[in-house]
């Protein structure tokens, strides 16, 4: 059992040993450190006091007494080392208690390790507080609330066996199979003789609705695909759900003649689309986290965009640029490429080209509830803004797209019945 005993300056972490109390003082004297309730690592040097040893040797039932943090300034900062960092966490002495939850998650997840591994600046990790760059309490708190349980990880490790290994069972329907009903469905819709227009119409509301429900079905189970599974997934209907797109190039080399002067670099694009009149354009496919659009935090009144969302922005950007910059031989060069993929003898045209960003949720979820009106408006605003060089999209986007499409297109096919 371990408890925080939090002083003026100083705060200590007790712990009371359940069963056999000498492992501590073994490992203390063997190693010269000692890692408490699978989250915590104390030197010798940290050790405050110890339960007393009785007549015969033995040790009493009782406390160890480590020094765990420093307060000052209204932090308490706790050194990396006994997080196992190598950085410090400076939490906020007042707004959240401390406790071990606080710090470790299900399965002795340490909490402020996975912090640090995506915060990357090398930084102190600040909890609360007025300083620049911190978390602000209550969204540390939705993160600890929002934290996967044992059930939670123990259902995602099942659907990421299904996702992967399911289509060779059967019962497990894939998008595969939808995608081949599909093309059943509409060969039988459109051969027969006479053509008539409501033929046309339904084959177009069959594809639309298609589209829909295997986003939707893929959306449900969200967390079980990986991006990379996403790009293959989205990769295989797109050209479906953007009809003036022809072809999908994959892992496409660019040239890159600014990052270095001395050489130039070769950079990959993971998906790219080309038009009927062989145009090249950029398409990146994020895994559709939640709220992953717009910050928590807001600045003067303002809806930010997220670091997913500024980076894949940026890196868009970027790869418009390099292909920008390629010109008539980065044209020739990509025909001579990917002309297996092209339809036969057409060449690849960089003129102008713009981008597709596919990424988060905006609607209400099991974790995360759906942007407010202000919010949607600051977002429609950061997409105005790229109007013209990309297109930014949430996989709600899609979904309300292809629900007006089936919409119009069965108000027509009702008008002429």
């Amino acid at each position: 059992m371990i408890k925080f005993d939090i002083k003026q300056n100083d705060v200590a972490l007790d712990y009371t040993p359940e069963n056999d109390a000498w492992w501590v003082l073994r490992e203390l004297k063997t190693h010269h450190q000692v890692r408490i309730s699978r989250a915590f690592s104390f030197r010798d040097s940290d050790l405050i006091s110890r339960p007393k040893e009785d007549e015969f040797g033995e040790l009493k039932r009782g406390v160890f007494r480590f020094r765990f943090a420093k307060r000052k300034d209204g932090y308490f900062r706790i050194a990396g080392r006994i997080l196992d960092m190598e950085v410090d966490v400076l939490i906020a002495d007042k707004g959240i208690p401390l406790e071990r939850k606080l710090f470790v998650a299900e399965r002795n997840i340490g909490i402020f390790k996975r912090i640090a591994k995506v915060k990357q600046d090398g930084g102190d990790i600040v909890v609360g507080g007025d300083r620049d760059g911190a978390i602000p309490l209550d969204v540390f708190r939705e993160l600890l609330d929002r934290f996967p349980n044992t059930g939670e990880l123990n259902r995602y490790a099942a659907a990421r066996v299904e996702a992967i290994v399911g289509e060779f069972f059967d019962g497990v329907s894939d998008a595969r199979e939808k995608y081949e009903t599909y093309l059943s469905k509409r060969k039988s819709s459109v051969s027969k003789k006479p053509l008539k227009q409501e033929s046309l119409l339904q084959a177009e509301i069959d594809k639309y609705v298609y589209l829909r429900d295997t986003i939707t079905a893929w959306l449900e189970k969200a967390e079980s695909y990986s991006e990379r599974d996403w790009q293959e997934m989205i990769t295989k209907v797109i050209l479906l759900l953007l009809p003036k797109y022809v072809a999908v190039l994959e892992n496409v080399r660019i040239s890159d003649f600014y990052s270095s002067p001395d050489k130039t670099k070769k950079r990959f694009i993971d998906l790219c689309l080309v038009d009927a009149g062989g145009n090249i354009d950029v398409i990146e496919i994020k895994k559709p986290f939640d709220n992953s659009v717009l910050a928590k935090t807001r600045y003067r009144d303002n809806n930010l965009p997220t670091r997913e969302l500024s980076g894949s922005i940026m890196q868009a950007e970027k790869y418009l640029f390099h292909l920008s910059k390629w010109g008539v031989e980065g044209e020739r060069q990509l025909t001579k490429r990917h002309a297996k993929r092209l339809p036969n003898g057409m060449p690849l045209r960089i003129t102008n080209p713009k981008a597709i960003i596919i990424l988060g949720r905006d609607r209400s979820t099991k974790h995360s509830e759906a942007l407010t009106p202000d919010q949607m408006f600051d977002l429609e605003v950061i997409k105005r803004k790229y109007a013209n060089m990309m297109d930014i999209l949430t996989y709600d986007d899609l979904l309300r797209r292809l629900n007006n499409t089936i919409a119009s297109l069965t108000d027509r096919k009702a008008e002429i019945e």
